[in-house]
C-alpha cells in the first residue's frame, strides 16, 4: 500500500506546497526534530535533515545526533549520541548476495551480516559512504567523500578512497594531529 493511500489519499495542490517546502526549504533545529519524530526517532534532540532517508529501528540514533541533508541510512545501524552525518552521506548496512544457480545478484540483502555502528561524538562529513561490517570508533572524525571499509578507532582521523587514518584527535585538548601532513 502507498504511503499516500495509507495516510488519507493525494494531497491538495495547497498541502504539497507546503509539503515541498517542508522537505526541500526547512533545514533548521525545530523542523529537523519535528521530521524525526514524525519518521519515529524519539530519543531527544535528534534531528533529521530534508531529503534524508533513514530506514532503520525507531531507537537506533541516540540522543543529540544529526542525519544531514539527503543521506542514506538503511540496515542494522546503531548510531551513538551527539553524532553529526553531513549531507549526501551513505552508510547500509548489508550487501545483496550472489547467487551462483541464477549468475545474478538477489533482490534483497543479507540481514544477517553488515552491522554497522557509529559510536558517540562522530562526525561523518560530506558524501562520505560507510560499508557494512564497520565500527566509526567514539569521536572520530571521517573526512569529506571517505569510503569507509574498515574499523575506524576511536579519536582517528581517517580520508580516501578506501578511508586510512591520516591523523587523530587528542581526546584532552581537542587538537588535531595530522600524520605527515605538508605545510
Amino acid at each position: 500500500m502507498s504511503v499516500q493511500k495509507r495516510f488519507g489519499g493525494e494531497l491538495s495542490e495547497e498541502e504539497f506546497k507546503k509539503f515541498t517546502l517542508y522537505t526541500t526549504q526547512s533545514n533548521n533545529f525545530e523542523d529537523d526534530n519535528t521530521r524525526a519524530q514524525i519518521l519515529g526517532f524519539q530519543n531527544e534532540g535528534v534531528r533529521i535533515a530534508p531529503g534524508a532517508i533513514v530506514r532503520i529501528g525507531d531507537n537506533q540514533i541516540a540522543k543529540n545526533s544529526y542525519v544531514g541533508l539527503y543521506s542514506y541510512i538503511n540496515g542494522d545501524v546503531s548510531i551513538g549520541e551527539n553524532v553529526l552525518i553531513g549531507p549526501h552521506v551513505s552508510i547500509v548496512a548489508s550487501n545483496h548476495l550472489f547467487d551462483p544457480t541464477t549468475g545474478h545478484f538477489s533482490d534483497r540483502s543479507c540481514l544477517e551480516k553488515g552491522k554497522v555502528v557509529i559510536e558517540d561524538g562522530v562526525w561523518l562529513t560530506s558524501g562520505v559512504v560507510i560499508t557494512p561490517g564497520v565500527t566509526v570508533g567514539k569521536a572520530a572524525l571521517v573526512c569529506a567523500n571517505a569510503v569507509v571499509t574498515c574499523n575506524v578507532a576511536p579519536h582517528a582521523i581517517v580520508a580516501g578512497s578506501p578511508a586510512k587514518q591520516i591523523g587523530e584527535i587528542n581526546p584532552q585538548s581537542g587538537e588535531y594531529i595530522w600524520y605527515n601532513k605538508e605545510v
